[in-house]
């Protein structure tokens, strides 16, 4: 069927019964008493969330009430931690780390006699240790603000019905039916919205670069994220793939293209399905293809693959591999708004970035600009993880200080350590110190103090992480990446890690510190994209803020963490032994042995681990009851 737009407003009233107990509306849902939701993002899937969906479904049919529940399965709800997670409306009963074997007792208690099963719902790990009986009253998200992630883990993914009953498509409709081209683009100038992939340009400029250009147009989406413990974007497309594409086509309009094309890993098989799913239904209602709402316009959208190489997160690297080519960056200028992919002139923006335009477009660019900071405006994304107790998926306005999205939203560092550090911006950003945690979460903010925003991800450490061996992790990485077209990068980046094994070998001198220094500054400088510009920024920011670590390891030929294995030495409190053996049982290189030494209170001779025949594997502290086996 292909929808006008009043064929849209029709569907749209229609189908709010698809929705209305979730989002808090009382429009009369039939026989419908209850919504069950699953999350059906990538880590609640891994977790078993689909076998928990199989057998609700047969548990149901058993009872012969299938046809009065209502089984969702959406994109993420962002408490990862937690999964697999289940969500019962009308009451929003939020239950945690469900399992297949709790199913029966959800239906016949909660589903059945109304009466919620208390044991599987969520407990605030706070000092009462209180449950939570709905998501309005769990701290993790009071704070968030959702914008780009508003649909996800709301409504079903792979039906479109759903997404428009949430007025979808409704803002293609209004730029197509009552904004010029110019309209569009002084709406995103207006709303302040800058792209969400790491280099933070005004989403606007680049549209009206790209609008003044004549000719043949391209529109991109970059999925390709290749940040470690990133993950906001494949969370976008599994839950909420439609704004995504309705996005595209306004950016479409607004320069004056027919075509697009979205790059997205090949490694995300759950995001690659159910964008086939939402293109397809798309097309089938006339949203993507010729003649849009019978205004004239057309549209469409391919899919393009990625083979994992991060490189291609770049912007001309990846429009390179787009046209069947190795994924290499070029030179600029000239910048793709005037020569990108196929030579045309083209836009590129990633999947956050574009699920926040239908909302600009529906709810205006005041509305949009009136969060964040004046420089930093809307909400941004944040894939939470590392030492953090609540690892999941956060959207929170921009300004939003570091300590809150740490102690409260991601409710602290677990087993009572000390935050150490977070870093930012994956292998192109910098660790923040624990002395900066109050900073703002902004463009300008993490620029400042040697991070940057990145795509998003958020890694927390804590007392036992060695910086010298995070910078060294961050830099191992880029080194893998690096295309190698670039001297700089290629040879540079390699020269910078041969420094940090050096150093964390304990072979390593003071001098060394000032050729980091120099090199990482020379391939900033000097690299040809975005990759090599960025990759010592790990290596500089805990420089900066933890030089004293690289010193103790120079020096002291000590790592305080106790995370570098050369430098790290296991020994044994003679005093403490008991002589049980239970540590030599375990020692794979027969590196402890008995001595002659009995301490005093003790009836055998205690042990002892021969420093050159141990290979620092750490088998033997957790065999040891008395706290005999200490780390240095």
């Amino acid at each position: 069927m292909i929808l006008t737009v009043n064929d849209l407003n029709t569907a749209r009233d229609n189908h709010l019964a698809d929705v209305a107990m979730r989002v808090g509306c009382d429009k009369a849902v039939g026989k419908i008493r209850k919504h069950v939701l699953i999350c059906g993002g990538t880590g609640c899937t891994s977790s078993g969330s689909t076998a928990l969906r199989n057998a609700l479904e047969k548990e149901l049919a058993a009872k012969g009430i299938a046809d009065e529940i209502k089984i969702v399965t959406t994109g993420c709800f962002g408490l990862c931690a937690l999964g697999p997670i289940m969500i019962v409306y009308p009451e929003g009963t939020f239950y945690s780390m469900v399992k297949e074997e709790n199913i029966a007792e959800i239906v016949e208690s909660h589903l059945i006699g109304g009466e919620p099963v208390a044991a599987l719902e969520y407990h605030e790990r706070s000092g009462d240790h209180h449950a939570v009986s709905s998501l309005s009253e769990m701290t993790f998200y009071k704070k968030q603000q959702r914008v780009s992630l508003h649909n996800c883990g709301v409504i079903d993914p792979e039906d479109i019905n759903e997404y428009i009953a949430r007025e979808g498509y409704q803002a293609l409709a209004k730029v197509l039916t009552s904004m010029t081209r110019e309209e569009v683009v002084q709406c995103m100038l207006d709303s302040g919205l800058r792209g969400r992939g790491g280099a933070g340009f005004p989403t606007g400029m680049k549209w009206k670069f790209a609008m003044g250009s004549t000719g043949k147009k391209y529109v991109c989406c970059n999925a390709d994220e290749g940040d470690p413990g990133a993950f906001m974007d494949r969370s976008v497309l599994e839950g909420d793939p439609h704004s995504v594409l309705e996005a595209m086509a306004i950016a479409g309009y607004a320069i004056g293209s027919d075509e697009g094309y979205i790059y997205v890993r090949a490694e995300y098989p759950i995001a690659i399905h159910r964008l086939e799913i939402a293109i397809r239904q798309a097309r089938e209602a006339g949203l993507l293809g010729k003649n849009i709402f019978g205004t004239g316009f057309d549209f469409d959208i391919s899919l393009r693959f990625g083979a994992g190489a991060f490189v291609c997160g770049e912007e001309t690297a990846l429009m390179t591999s787009i046209e069947g080519n190795r994924g290499e960056p070029r030179p600029r200028p000239p910048f793709p708004a005037v020569k990108g992919l196929f030579g045309k002139p083209t836009i590129l923006n990633n999947v956050e970035t574009y699920a926040n335009i239908p909302q600009i477009i529906l709810k205006g660019a005041q509305w949009f600009a009136s969060m964040g900071t004046e420089k930093s405006k809307g909400t941004k994304v944040f894939a939470l993880g590392g030492k953090i107790t609540n690892t999941g998926l956060v959207e929170v306005p921009m300004g939003t200080t570091l300590r809150e999205v740490i102690e409260e939203i991601g409710g602290g560092i677990p087993n009572g350590k000390k935050f150490k550090a977070a870093q930012t911006g994956g292998p192109s950003g910098g660790c923040i110190p624990a002395h900066l945690i109050d900073t703002p979460i902004d463009y300008d903010n993490l620029i400042a103090i040697g991070s940057m925003m990145g795509s998003g991800g958020l890694i927390v450490m804590d007392e036992d992480n060695c910086m010298v061996d995070i910078a060294r992790f961050f830099l191992e990485f880029t080194v893998d990446e690096s295309c190698g077209k670039c001297t700089p990068c290629r040879i540079g980046t390699r020269r910078l890690l041969e420094i940090l094994d050096k150093i964390i070998a304990g072979n390593g001198e003071l001098e060394d510190l000032d050729r980091l220094e120099e090199l990482a500054n020379y391939i900033k400088s000097a690299s040809l994209c975005g990759l090599g510009q960025t990759a010592p920024n790990p290596v500089l920011s805990t420089l900066r803020y933890f030089r004293d670590e690289y010193i103790a390891h120079i020096v002291d030929k000590k790592c305080p963490a106790g995370v570098c294995k050369k430098l790290t030495r296991y020994s044994i409190v003679k005093d403490n032994c008991i002589g049980c053996g239970a540590c030599a049982r375990q020692c794979p290189v027969g590196a402890i042995s008995r001595t002659d030494y009995i301490a005093p209170d003790k009836k055998l001779a205690a042990m002892a681990i021969d420093p050159a025949k141990c290979v620092k594997c750490g088998a033997c502290m957790p065999t040891c009851k008395f706290k005999a086996i200490v780390k240095a």
